[in-house]
């Protein structure tokens, strides 16, 4: 038996599947899950699940949220989520290129919040079309 993987967002279930591994993007780090795992609620940051199905692997830009893993079922709550087949990687580049020197130019504490968030959100992005070359 493998994990039952369940992804959900505001808008509608993203996506459902089998797998044998998850790599999460937790807000202490990236958190590895496989059959049998620890039941265990954790939170999510901005940035790119992987999910390993056979010897497959997808990725997912993850926008923050929550998992919870029991008994072989691993369901996300994701506050955005987008999968590498949707992300352009030229835009994805730009977006994390412009996002970059936007934080680093960013002045005052809003400034540099927003700036922050948005160089999150494009690095999974980023990341997550970049991995497919990798994996």
């Amino acid at each position: 038996m493998s994990l039952q993987i369940s992804i959900l967002t505001p808008e509608r279930p993203f996506w459902n599947g089998n797998a044998e591994e998850i790599i999460l993007p937790t807000e202490t780090g990236e958190m590895g899950v496989l059959k049998n795992h620890a039941p265990i609620i954790t939170g999510l940051d901005v940035g790119a699940m992987l999910v390993r199905t056979n010897q497959e692997w997808n990725s997912f830009a993850i926008m923050g949220g929550f998992a919870l893993v029991k008994q072989n079922v691993v369901t996300i709550l994701a506050n955005e989520a987008q999968s590498s087949e949707n992300i352009d990687p030229d835009i994805a580049k730009n977006t994390f290129e412009t996002a970059k020197i936007q934080l680093e130019n960013a002045v005052g504490v809003k400034e540099k919040v927003e700036a922050n968030f948005a160089y999150k959100r494009a690095k999974a992005r980023y990341t997550v079309v970049k991995s497919l070359k990798k994996i």
